[in-house]
């Protein structure tokens, strides 16, 4: 029986930066199902989470000498998952369905509380989601940016950011109530 080397996460990080092939591979083993799980939330279907995977690690293993140690190595690698995804977007030449600010203050109160839904369900409504809607959700809800860096990042406004967010939590929670089999218009939420 052929035994491994246990390595620690400097351990993978030096071997990529030096372009050892089977650190690489390690490192990929070792963070893919995160970053996977990342990917999914952006894109629209498996196919096109897997292309973002794969983008995502070529700059990961290409500019990994550019990590300076700053945070975690995984949230290093997180972000360069989050950017490649949204250039991957962007490379795709979508538009954002941008919804003026003046109406998402028409949408219902959208305090409900997504933590009672099972992880896949939501991912699954996440996906079904608007590109615009869907990445402005994921980049505030999930990964933390301002709406002024979702502006930046995205080329919107901060209005728009804001009322993009608030239109994909309307959108979540009418289809989070209508899957439970609640009445949307009973639900007082």
């Amino acid at each position: 029986m052929k035994l491994t080397k246990n390595y620690t996460i400097d351990d993978l990080m030096e071997g990529c930066k030096a372009g050892d092939r089977k650190m690489q591979e390690l490192l990929y083993q070792q963070t893919s199902a995160k970053m996977f799980a990342l990917c999914m939330r952006y894109a629209k279907d498996r196919m096109e989470a897997e292309d973002s995977l794969q983008l995502g690690y070529i700059k990961v293993f290409q500019k990994i000498k550019d990590y300076r140690g700053d945070g975690s190595f995984e949230g290093w690698i997180r972000r360069v998952m989050v950017n490649t995804a949204i250039e991957s977007y962007r490379k795709n030449l979508r538009n954002l369905t941008v919804v003026q600010i003046e109406e998402a203050y028409e949408q219902p109160s959208t305090g409900f509380d997504f933590s009672k839904l099972g992880m896949q369900d939501l991912l699954s409504l996440i996906q079904q989601l608007a590109d615009g809607y869907r990445l402005v959700f994921n980049m505030y809800i999930i990964e933390g940016y301002s709406h002024k860096e979702i502006a930046q990042t995205l080329g919107i406004s901060e209005g728009a950011s804001k009322s993009q967010l608030s239109r994909a939590r309307a959108i979540l929670k009418e289809k989070i109530i209508k899957m439970e089999g609640i009445n949307y218009a009973t639900y007082t939420g």
